[in-house]
């Protein structure tokens, strides 16, 4: 995968470490209903990276300080490309809290540099079904299945992407350059 992944998640790693107090499910959830509508509607790019980050901050609420820690070692090692490295961390955040999304995405980011790139799918798929919005793993899953062959689900992944985060960085471009070489349009 591309470092722009990595570099979307390293921006994150600050937010994730202030995550507030965890709301209920239901005002978390109707949190992430507005902010998702709001990033949709930002009218520029400064706006939509400030309600992307609120948005991250939301999906690191609950993460415990000794699994942050595990997390930022992990991105450290993605950092400085010790994948098989930070596949453990990552696997030690993930055995005490399988259902931690962001990391289930770093651990698919560390799995497709260390050459497996099946695992990674089944973590970026694992991180949509728990979180259908998360737009980094839909950016990933396009990669990969880019990197796959398959240019036709890499622009569909893309295209859900950008449906949720219209303002993704380098996502128009990477989606006209996907449809070229899906479906043969003109850009």
């Amino acid at each position: 995968m591309r470092h722009a992944v990595l570099a979307l998640m390293l921006l994150a790693a600050p937010v994730l470490a202030q995550a507030p107090p965890a709301a209920t499910a239901e005002q978390r959830r109707a949190d992430l209903d507005r902010l998702f509508e709001d990033l949709r509607r930002a009218p520029d790019d400064v706006a939509a990276r400030a309600v992307e980050a609120r948005i991250r901050t939301i999906w690191g609420q609950g993460i415990s300080p000794a699994l942050m820690l595990l997390v930022r070692r992990g991105m450290r090692n993605l950092e400085a490309n010790a994948a098989a490295e930070a596949v453990e961390d990552f696997d030690a955040v993930l055995a005490l809290e399988p259902d931690i999304t962001e990391a289930l995405v770093l651990r698919a980011e560390a799995l497709a540099r260390a050459g497996a790139p099946r695992q990674a799918a089944a973590d970026l798929r694992r991180a949509l079904a728990l979180e259908p919005r998360h737009f980094g793993a839909l950016a990933s899953l396009s990669q990969l299945l880019e990197e796959a062959g398959d240019a036709a689900g890499a622009f569909r992944a893309m295209e859900a992407a950008l449906a949720l985060h219209p303002r993704l960085r380098g996502g128009e471009a990477r989606l006209r350059e996907l449809r070229r070489r899906a479906f043969g349009e003109a850009t």
